[in-house]
């Protein structure tokens, strides 16, 4: 069990600031994950939990020990990259053994910790072939079970799945879903830009944005009631439509933005529209018809429609949600109590 803590955390390399005042608590067995954009430092943090980077000012703590001056190799941290970093002329056995023989480890407990991690991670007939004869998807295992060996206090993802095809990516995260079940005391971060992966892996999301934290909940926190209009448009696919109150034809009071989830529009007779447009373009995905629209009062519109939905490009349409499913935002962004 591991209950980090990092207080006033800060990283700036010369002249250029990557994060900035970083406070958060992560609790002994949650598996929390950093989402964002490009650039925003999650990878950063997550290297500096590592001890993979210095810390500028601040301070990261686990179980109330303070870590920063602890070399990487003492903090009891797993790191899983997403290059995997195997040994190509290893089996195997020898990249999940190697790190355990390099601490003197009993050769018995090597045998069992191997052979443990195998079977967790269905690599037990893989066990004595190299990486080069492996999939993608089970070199990544591999690179996870050589982090699970060691027995980490702290379990760190960064972006693991990014080098995967979209099938390898799916079977992938259900492992590590799988893994998690099976550890429920070992504490987790994961590093992604992947907002489907952070939704549903997460016990918790830290969505992050040019080296702050917009706002940290539960998935389905984050998706329901966003903090400010970043994470309103960063969570969810296809993203919330943001409106202009010009966009609508009975906007809420107050607002200077009003965003509206895909999903929550519904097709209605004309007279009672709080949008109207016509079809531009369909995405036909069988379970559902995703309609992307111009809107007559000038904005831009995606809706998620019925799969057998006979809707059509050039197609005129009106729209309308629960009051109750909008989310308005003020002239800074930041979210504002919903209209009822």
């Amino acid at each position: 069990m591991a209950h980090l803590s990092l207080r006033g955390l800060s990283k700036t390399y010369s002249t250029q600031s990557v994060l900035d005042n970083v406070d958060l608590d992560i609790r002994s067995g949650e598996f929390v994950v950093f989402v964002g954009p490009s650039g925003c430092g999650k990878s950063t943090l997550l290297r500096m939990i590592a001890g993979l980077e210095s810390i500028t000012s601040g301070e990261l703590s686990v179980d109330g020990q303070r870590l920063n001056e602890v070399h990487a190799s003492k903090r009891g941290v797993a790191m899983v990259f997403q290059n995997y970093a195997l040994y190509p002329h290893m089996t195997v056995r020898g990249n999940l053994s190697y790190g355990l023989k390099i601490a003197a480890t009993p050769a018995s407990e090597i045998v069992a910790k191997v052979g443990r991690a195998a079977e967790m991670l269905q690599l037990t007939p893989y066990l004595d072939r190299r990486p080069g004869q492996l999939s993608g998807g089970q070199r990544q295992r591999v690179a996870i079970g050589r982090a699970l060996v060691r027995d980490p206090r702290l379990f760190l993802f960064d972006e693991p799945l990014s080098n995967l095809d979209a099938a390898l990516r799916t079977a992938t995260r259900v492992e590590i879903a799988r893994l998690k079940a099976a550890m429920p005391n070992t504490t987790m971060i994961y590093v992604t830009h992947d907002q489907i992966e952070a939704m549903t892996l997460a016990d918790r999301i830290v969505v992050m944005n040019q080296g702050r934290i917009e706002q940290v909940g539960s998935p389905l926190d984050l998706y329901h009631r966003p903090a400010n209009r970043f994470v309103a448009a960063f969570i969810g696919s296809p993203a919330m439509n943001l409106l202009s109150p010009a966009d609508l034809t009975q906007p809420p009071a107050g607002a200077a933005e009003v965003g509206v989830r895909p999903e929550d529009l519904r097709l209605v007779p004309l007279g009672q529209a709080l949008l109207h447009g016509m079809v531009e373009h369909c995405e036909r995905l069988g379970e559902v018809t995703i309609a992307h629209l111009r809107l007559y009062r000038g904005g831009v519109l995606v809706t998620k429609l019925p799969g057998d939905s006979e809707v059509r490009p050039g197609d005129d349409i009106a729209l309308t949600a629960d009051p109750a499913r909008l989310h308005c935002f003020d002239a800074s962004g930041k979210r504002l109590a919903r209209p009822t």
